[in-house]
């Protein structure tokens, strides 16, 4: 499996060479971001595991941008861990109660970073392991997999995406701008076609095991994952 890709959102460059030293040691995949603005692009762009968030950044608050996240359908699942030098107990109060999932204060040591981030890791990925199984297709998130009885399916990334958003929320019909926003991220700038080329290739992969007509199109509305009749 892949390794986990934290975001380090942090105007010192000196926390943030520390951090990507010691947690790329660790096993993380790492990427920075100077301010709000960069983070917010870097998370449309690909969703990571888990964000490290600066509370003083030279934008926007790192508390709002986290509330942003939260608030936002497509980011609120991703775990966001505070840093600041802020000690004040009403300080730690407004940091978890503004959607943080845990709150390290200025200076910690690696070790206790590191152990923080695995206990958030761990929280978020109960349930992970789960194989997702609907008209006869399965997903195995863990592994990555997609399946037929014996016979493996191959999709490109953005593909997969589409294919575990549509298993996890079957049965429900979602319009081209809230795949766009739930798959994509609400600050990719794509045209609504783009939906329709990805639901095309995900149907041509599909076809051989006879899954593709899992995914239906709703006349005027958008589509639908199911395996019951359209």
């Amino acid at each position: 499996m892949s390794a986990k890709t934290i975001l380090i959102v942090e105007d010192e460059k000196a926390i943030r060479d520390m951090l990507v030293f010691n947690l790329g040691r660790a096993g993380y995949t790492l990427r920075e971001a100077v301010d709000g603005k960069s983070a917010r692009t870097m998370v449309a762009d690909r969703f990571p595991d888990l964000i490290l968030m600066d509370w003083m950044l030279p934008d926007v608050s790192g508390l709002e941008l986290t509330r942003v996240f939260k608030r936002e359908e497509a980011t609120r699942d991703i775990p966001v861990i505070m840093l600041t030098a802020r000690v004040e107990e009403d300080d730690r109060v407004a940091g978890l109660e503004g959607g943080a999932d845990d709150y390290i204060v200025k200076p910690f040591s690696p070790r206790e970073l590191l152990a923080r981030i695995n206990a958030v890791m761990r929280r978020y990925s109960s349930g992970e392991d789960e194989v997702i199984s609907i008209g006869g297709l399965a997903l195995d998130a863990a592994g990555h997999r997609v399946t037929v009885g014996e016979q493996s399916i191959s999709l490109g990334p953005t593909e997969y995406r589409l294919l575990s958003f549509f298993m996890h929320h079957p049965d429900r019909v979602y319009s081209r701008t809230q795949l766009l926003d739930r798959v994509w991220g609400g600050n990719v700038y794509v045209e609504e076609r783009t939906v329709d080329v990805h639901i095309r290739r995900l149907r041509k992969a599909l076809t051989d095991s006879g899954c593709d007509k899992l995914i239906q199109t709703v006349r005027g509305a958008g589509y639908r994952f199911s395996a019951r009749e359209a």
